[in-house]
């Protein structure tokens, strides 16, 4: 088995003690009720993977390890401490190494990742999207759910990537410290005003932010998809270019679903020392920007108090960082009335790339997901929700719902505009 560490695979797996208790936090076995859709089921697909390790798995294991989603629900619930992340992935790149696909699913599986980590082709592609959506309903599932994420209007680059590409750090009046902000690849193409937010809030607290010119995508995409290679230049890129702001105190990350995988950073080069050590001071530095806000004081608020609103915490957040209640604690304190959901637990659908590989399981996830958050807001007459995942934000907007991203409304908190698209009131 090319892509397995066996033996570290093996230990991680005799830890399961078969109890069930992640199959009733597990999005698709609570859809399904299919044993094989939940982590208990997965790992046993992968415990027969590892008695031929030099085998391809069988197409059923891979049906069922596909689907999973990895929102890491089961982590938070296990209670033997099943290192269940880095066996998925470890499967998912077997199933890369070993198995051939149809033609179709190569194909997207080898564009996604070029497509979405390259911001100018990403917003060519987000261009030709807006004129291919009225022939959508003919299309296969998958580009529905393409053409499902493209917005109506493609932002022009933001304040943030412009600094970046011109290397010139955010300046505050007096600053007492100095963070680095991740800007990724596809939040700044798809919603620019989420890191413009963040330099406006950091810069209020008297922080100096700076944006590397060399830092782009974290590899979580190509992780996911199981090309490891892939994913470990992106790492390798964003280290030797946070390396040269040695005296940042934080690396800033307002994407969930980077944070996770960029604090994991040292396991992509688990077979590399050198390069593990400096992962590893790395992701020691590496935080969500919730977690940072939450070392300053609180800024007054400017506006009026008791805006009621919906949290989605993004799996990313609460499952991969175990990041829970400091985002609540920061909008409460600036003055939302926050309202969790049901089934709180359970992931969106978005997960990435999910949403276009698994189009039918997401739809469905996406559905429950936005009525448990409509239902949370039910009897205010809001519909204003805020997350920390532009995968999220994007998967969940609705003509019924407005997601923004929660640095958005502490901004508008603090003396900032509101989120685009929404109309708050004032103080």
């Amino acid at each position: 088995m090319n892509a397995i560490d066996v033996p570290a695979a093996r230990e991680r797996i005799r830890k399961c003690v078969h109890c069930g208790f992640c199959t009733a936090t597990c999005p698709t076995y609570v859809v399904t009720g299919d044993e094989l859709d939940s982590p208990r089921g997965r790992i046993w697909l992968m415990k027969d993977m590892l008695a031929n390790p030099d085998q391809p798995p069988s197409p059923r294991a891979v049906h069922h390890i596909d689907r999973c989603l990895s929102c890491l629900s089961c982590t938070t619930t296990c209670p033997s401490g099943v290192d269940y992340m880095h066996l998925v992935d470890a499967a998912r790149a077997h199933i890369a190494a070993t198995h051939r696909r149809p033609w179709p699913d190569r194909l997207l599986r080898a564009l996604l990742p070029r497509l979405l980590t390259s911001r100018a082709l990403f917003r060519l592609a987000l261009r030709l999207g807006r004129l291919a959506r009225p022939f959508a309903a003919c299309l296969p599932a998958r580009l529905q759910a393409m053409l499902a994420q493209v917005p109506a209007v493609v932002p022009a680059p933001g304040l943030a990537e412009r600094r970046q590409a011109v290397a010139v750090a955010q300046p505050a009046s007096v600053p007492q410290r100095r963070v680095i902000l991740h800007l990724g690849c596809v939040q700044p193409v798809l919603r620019p005003a989420i890191d413009d937010a963040a330099l406006r809030l950091l810069a209020r607290h008297g922080v100096a932010v700076a944006i590397t010119r060399q830092s782009a995508c974290c590899g979580a995409l190509d992780h996911h998809l199981g090309h490891e290679a892939a994913a470990r230049a992106h790492a390798a890129a964003n280290i030797a270019a946070w390396e040269t702001e040695a005296d940042a105190e934080a690396i800033i990350i307002t994407a969930s679903g980077c944070g996770t995988v960029i604090k994991d950073y040292p396991a992509l080069f688990g077979d590399d020392p050198a390069m593990a050590a400096r992962a590893r001071a790395v992701a020691a530095k590496a935080v969500d920007i919730s977690e940072y806000l939450a070392r300053l004081p609180p800024l007054p608020s400017v506006r009026r108090p008791g805006t009621p609103l919906a949290w989605h915490s993004a799996c990313s957040l609460q499952h991969g960082q175990q990041v829970k209640t400091t985002p609540q604690a920061l909008l409460a304190a600036a003055g939302f009335a926050v309202r969790l959901p049901a089934e709180a637990h359970l992931c969106c659908g978005s997960a990435g790339s999910y949403a276009i590989l698994q189009p039918e399981m997401s739809a469905t996830l996406k559905a429950r997901k936005q009525a448990a958050l409509a239902g949370a807001l039910a009897g205010t007459g809001a519909t204003l929700v805020a997350s920390s995942n532009i995968g999220c934000i994007g998967h969940l907007a609705s003509d019924q719902l407005h997601i923004v991203h929660m640095v958005e409304l502490l901004d508008w908190a603090s003396g900032g505009p509101a989120p685009p698209g929404i109309s708050l009131p004032d103080c």
